[in-house]
Order: structure tokens, then sequence, then C-alpha cells
């Protein structure tokens, strides 16, 4: 109370002295704009001819001298004045008195552009006292309180990463009861860095970490920090710790650091870098000379590598978490988690699915359990089956059929022969993973595929299966010439030849994998962080070397060619009776092509329209799996 009505007294104050300031301009102008004389001075004036004008607003008379001086002054009732005027020349002018403005609006007019000023002052300075996003308040953090009274995201939501959990479990606990920690000794983590590839749920382990906590939690983006004016990022840096600090104990979790944290030094512009600013600033707030206790700070990014030494050092990131592309169990746990909010059939085994889902993330499993129940909401169907779950994940894969895409006969029967050779080079290479489905129709960017899926996570690339790889990739090119001549070869094996070009450089020279060029390490990754890759790139390697690599890549396609050409030769019979039964019924699956190659024909039966009724034209599975699943050894 005491203080408001020391504000009150201020602000009446400020009005009185500018109400004077006001007066006193407005007086002094009005002085200099005109000059009142007593009315027989402006009767003696018109009488020598020194008036040019006037203007007669009822009994108030203005006009100019001569030599253009204005005046005022009143008029009394007095008789004859306009004849007096005429006489001597005068140019008059009159306006009925009532028609003048009225007092009020008279006074509020001259007033208005104090007035104005007056409250655009007031305007500023309370924005300025109040902060927090307002006007000339660019300085201020943009980090957002999260309050999920509605959507609270738990550690029960988050699946397929449990030591990635238990790290961060730690910490909520350490929030809920530090006495259990401090009592031997311990001190809490200063801060928590995720890591992970895009989509793994590092976003998501954040919004559980404040679904659980019972401390504020404020998160913000990294790239809200930078703007385009100077200073702003430090200074945001500054409030978002200081509005902490107030809230300790409290989390703030930065999302996609690496957009203010990237290594320093490295721009064109010189070392006093608007985004070096800022990152100096939040180095210094993170474990500086003042103290942030209770202010963990929790960040994700998919970048590590560009990221700056000094940020990910102890003290200030304390715990740098991996978060990986879940295994078969994740997938597994990850599924259940999302098939909680959709109708599946009883039938359904989310571990084959799990099984036939190699290297998907957790947002690639939630964009597949919500494209399955989206297929079965179109065919009308009262639950999601498995036929749906495969037909989501081809989509995913692969991307959408286009039936309506129109393909000569010779096209068709093209294509049909391209993925033949693959399928017979695949069926004749046990190195490489099994066949899943073979198909001629237009999906996704391709005319046909090959879709293999592997029998258990891959870990590590193997040589044999690198070679058995390139083997099958170029059965497609070597069906075209076999059967239509040189002539007749097309472009579709361009995305064949670039796998094979890329895996085997990185054979060579990443992965000592040649015998010539021996177990050094010839591909450099290093480039500058603001620059692009063709500017940046730099020449390690030797004219002679860089042959050497030329020549041996060339040897692994041949040998890889050579083999193909003789596993398609010896096998033809096979890829003609692929490639009809590919014309005939546009997809087969990997059984059905081994049930044509030794004499029987798919079964395409008419089948109800039954949810739970499986349709054979679709893949129904990945290589069969026990109701236990357990780590495959690599």
């Amino acid at each position: 109370m005491k203080k408001f009505s020391k504000n009150i007294a201020l602000w009446i104050i400020i009005g009185l002295l500018l109400v004077s300031l006001f007066n006193l301009f407005q007086n002094s102008s009005n002085n200099r704009s005109s000059s009142k004389i007593p009315f027989s001075d402006f009767l003696a004036a018109t009488e020598a001819g020194n008036i040019s004008e006037v203007n007669i607003i009822g009994n108030h008379v203005e006009g100019y001298l001569d030599d253009g001086r204005p005046f005022t002054t009143y008029s009394p009732n007095y008789p004859n004045l306009i004849d007096k005027l005429n006489e001597n020349g005068v140019k008059i002018s009159a306006e009925p008195a009532n028609k003048s403005m009225h007092p009020f609006l008279n006074i509020l007019l001259s007033w208005f552009p104090m007035l104005l000023l007056i409250g655009v002052w007031i305007f500023f300075m309370r924005q300025m006292q109040g902060g927090g996003g307002k006007a000339l308040g660019f300085g201020k953090s943009k980090a957002k309180l999260l309050n999920e009274a509605v959507g609270k995201v738990t550690f029960e939501d988050v699946a397929g990463i449990d030591e990635a959990k238990q790290e961060l479990e730690e910490v909520v606990e350490f929030l809920k009861d530090p006495q259990k920690f401090s009592k031997l000794g311990g001190k809490i983590p200063r801060g928590a860095l995720l890591v992970g590839p895009p989509g793994t749920g590092k976003t998501l382990l954040a919004r559980a970490i404040a679904g659980e906590a019972n401390v504020p939690f404020f998160s913000i983006s990294g790239s809200d920090f930078v703007e385009m004016f100077v200073g702003v990022g430090a200074s945001r840096v500054r409030d978002m710790f200081e509005q902490g600090k107030k809230n300790s104990p409290c989390i703030i979790f930065i999302d996609e650091i690496d957009a203010v944290g990237r290594h320093r030094g490295a721009g064109l512009g010189g070392g006093n870098d608007e985004r070096e600013q800022t990152l100096n600033q939040l180095l210094v707030e993170m474990d500086g000379f003042e103290t942030n206790a209770g202010v963990i700070i929790v960040a994700a990014t998919n970048r590590p590598d560009v990221l700056d030494p000094a940020l990910l050092r102890p003290g200030r990131f304390d715990r740098q978490i991996t978060i990986s592309k879940p295994d078969i169990i994740g997938r597994d746990k990850i599924l259940k988690v999302h098939l909680k909010n959709i109708k599946v059939s009883p039938k359904f085994d989310s571990k084959i699915i799990a099984r036939g889902t190699p290297g998907f993330t957790g947002a690639d499993l939630a964009n597949l359990v919500n494209e399955a129940a989206l297929l079965a909401a179109r065919k009308n169907k009262r639950l999601v089956t498995k036929e749906d779950f495969e037909e989501a994940k081809d989509k995913v894969l692969l991307g959408a059929e286009r039936r309506s895409m129109v393909m000569t006969d010779e096209e068709k029967k093209l294509t049909a022969y391209h993925e033949a050779g693959h399928a017979v080079a695949t069926l004749h290479c046990p190195e490489s993973d099994p066949i899943h489905k073979s198909s001629i129709i237009p999906t996704g960017m391709a005319l046909g595929y090959v879709m293999r899926l592997p029998e258990k996570d891959e870990l590590n690339k193997r040589l044999d299966k690198l070679k058995a790889d390139f083997i099958i990739a170029m059965g497609g090119r070597i069906a075209e010439e076999m059967i239509f001549g040189k002539e007749k070869i097309t472009s579709g094996a361009a995305g064949d030849i670039q796998s094979v070009t890329y895996w085997a450089k990185k054979m060579i020279t990443e992965w000592g994998m040649s015998e010539t060029l021996g177990k050094i390490r010839y591909n450099n990754d290093s480039e500058e962080i603001f620059l692009g890759h063709s500017v940046a790139q730099s020449k390690n390697v030797s004219d002679a070397t860089a042959k050497l690599i030329d020549d041996e890549i060339r040897k692994i396609v041949d040998e890889a060619e050579k083999k193909c050409r003789k596993i398609l030769t010896a096998n033809v019979d096979e890829l003609h009776i692929i490639a009809k039964g590919l014309l005939e019924y546009e997809t087969l699956t990997g059984e059905e092509i081994k049930d044509l190659i030794k004499g029987v024909s798919p079964s395409r039966d008419d089948f109800d329209n039954d949810p739970d009724t499986p349709q054979p034209s679709v893949a129904t599975s990945v290589p069969k799996t026990n109701s236990k699943i357990s780590p495959q050894p690599q």
C-alpha cells in the first residue's frame, strides 16, 4: 500500500510538471503568434489605412496589419464598423459567434498532442518495468513454464529406451528427495545432454521429466535465443537463468541446442559473432562464478559432433545420454504403448511387426500405427488387423501405390524382368536378407521393387553380406540386358548403381576392407561447421591413391556383376517364371515366389471382408518368430 501511494504521488507530480510546461510553451507560442491591441488603437489603425484584412467572429476581431503582423481585439457593438472598414479598403470576412467551437472541445484539441505524448511515454515506462515479452522486452527469455494439466506425459508413456529413462529418473528422484543422495556426499547433476537420431524420443523424454518432477519446468528452443538484434541472445540467457533461480529447484529444457551451441571460431564473421556471444553467456551461466543451485539443464540434439567442447565438459553437462534406435524388444514395447489408443484385432501380435521393422525409430512406429488405423478406417473396418499394419509398413517404407499410373505393356514387361533379376539373385545369395515381397505396381518414386527384410537387427556390416548385396543390386540391369539386349537397357538401375558405389567406397576408404589399400582411413569428414560441404571439402589423398581407390571400387563392382551374370545365366528359367508371375499377379510375397519356382500357383481366391480374415495377396509377415523374443547374437 505504501509503495502504491508513492507511485501515485510520483505520477501526480510528473503530470503537474508536464501541464505547467505545456502552458508555458503554449502561452509563449500564443504571444509570439498574435498580439492583442485595444479597440481604440484598432480604429486608429483602420483610419490610417494600416489594416489589410480582418475576420469578425461575433465580437471578436482578428486580422493582419499591412506589414503582415497578426493582431486580435474585442469589438463592442460599435455602429458603422463595417462601413469604416470598407471606406479604408480593408478585406472583411465574418463568421457567426455560435458557430465557434465548444470551449471544452477547443481545450481538448489544443491539449491533444501533449496528451498523446504523455500517453506514449507512460506506455513505454510501464513496458520497461513489466518486461516479459512486451515492447522493449527483446532481452527477456522466451522460456515457457510447462504446466501440463491435460495431455500429461509420464515415464510410463516412454518405452524402448530403458537405460536413458533410468538416468533421468535419478535426476527426478534427486529433485524429489535430495537427502537420499546428499547424505552420502553426492551432488545433483548440473545438466544432462540427450543425444540421438531424429525421432528416437528425446523431446518426449523431456516431456516425461516435466510430468514426473513436481518442480517448475521451463522449455525453450535453441533458435529462440538468437535474434536480429545484437546482444539479445546473451540477455535472454541471463534472464532465463534468473527465472530459474527464482523458481529453484527447477529444470530448464533446451531443445535443439546445436542451434546456439556450435563450435566457436568457425564462422566467417570473426570472433564477435552474435551466436558466440550467446554461447559464451550460456557457458558462464551453467558453470561460472555464480552458483545455480537447484537449476538443472536438460538439452537435446541430434548433432553432437558440432557442439563446442566447452559445453560438453563435466560441470556443465555431467551426463551425456545416448538414445539410439530401439532393438526388437524396444520396438515391441513402443508398439504396445501406441496400440493402447486404437482398436486392434485380438489376433494381432505386435512382435511380428516389431520383427519386420528393423531400423524404425519411435516416431516411425507411431506413424506406422497411425497409418494402419487410417487404412482400416478407409476400408470401414471395425478393427485394425495385421494386414492393415503390413500395408501401412509398405507405405511408410516405399511410399503410396500409384495404381492409376499409365504404363505400356512393354514397360511392364521390362519392369517385371528387372525385379525378377533382383529376386533370382536374392534366392541364390543366402548371405543376404530373404525376400519379403516383390511388386511391379509403381510405388513412391519407383516403378517396382523387391523388398528384403532382415531376420534380425543389423549392428555391423559384414563383408560377405555386403558382397551379396552388390550381386543382388546388379540383378536388375543384367536381367534387362539378357532378355532385351544391351541397346534396350534403361535408367531403372540408377539407384542400384548409386548404392553399390556408395558402400564400395566406404568399404575401401573407411572400413579397411581392401587388401590393396590396407587398413587405412582415406576419407576425411572434417569440414567447417558453417560452410557447405562443397566449399569446405579438402583433398587428403594423392592422385595415385585416388586412382587406386577408383580402381578398387571398379574391381568390386565388376566382380559383383560377373557373379550376378553367372547366377542369372544358370537360373534363366526361374527368371522367366518370376517375371511372368509378376505380370500376372503384380505383387508376390517371398513364399509365393518360392512356390512359383516349384510349380505351385499362388492362391488368389475371393475372401470376405471380415476384418479378421487374412488377405493372401498381401504379405502377411516377415520371417516367422516365436512368441518369446530374445536378443539375437550378431
